[in-house]
């Protein structure tokens, strides 16, 4: 038995996982009621979140991009994002957002692997935080990657809470921020 088939992109741009769009249903009108509301003098408004936060996020912007183009985001930034359309939408949210746009992963962590692949994809503009907690931008080449992965599931092979689950912590996210700044 599968699962709900994917739901209508905004503005009919490709498919979004049916869960992440029932999700922003829910908020979508009161944060685009907001914007309108609060954006009186060309305020900036930036969306962020982490995990379900951070796909809500990305598809509130990618829903005012193409939807609302007046109210449009002037920037996201997202930490452990699961990926949350297909590679139609992530194209049309790369034109219109990709330079105003981090998606933080850190090193190991599970969420942004989640749900499978080749379904469902990531936006562009990927911050990689490795398991020193230096962000590099798209990772660092597969042997690099793989290397600093391998590193950190070593480390943690006898851990109650795996390095997939433990580098998913906000709280590691701000740590490794705050090293780098």
């Amino acid at each position: 038995m599968s699962g709900p088939p994917p739901w209508p992109g905004p503005a009919a741009t490709g498919y979004v996982h049916y869960g992440f769009a029932e999700a922003l249903e829910s908020i979508f009108p009161s944060v685009k009621d907001a914007i309108a509301e609060l954006r009186t003098n060309g305020q900036a408004v930036w969306l962020t979140g982490h995990s379900l936060g951070g796909a809500l996020a990305m598809l509130a912007a990618a829903r005012l991009l193409l939807e609302a183009p007046e109210l449009r985001a002037d920037g996201v930034i997202t930490f452990g994002q699961p990926r949350t359309c297909d590679r139609l939408l992530a194209a049309g949210y790369n034109k219109g957002l990709k330079d105003r746009s981090h998606r933080f992963v850190n090193n190991n962590d599970i969420v942004p692997q989640l749900p499978p692949e080749p379904a469902f994809t990531h936006v562009d503009v990927l911050r990689w935080i490795d398991s020193s907690g230096r962000i590099h931008e798209k990772g660092a080449g597969l042997a690099g990657d793989l290397a600093n992965r391998a590193k950190g599931l070593a480390a943690d092979a006898f851990s109650p809470t795996g390095d997939g689950i433990r580098d998913h912590f906000m709280r590691n996210y701000l740590a490794a921020i705050e090293k780098n700044l």
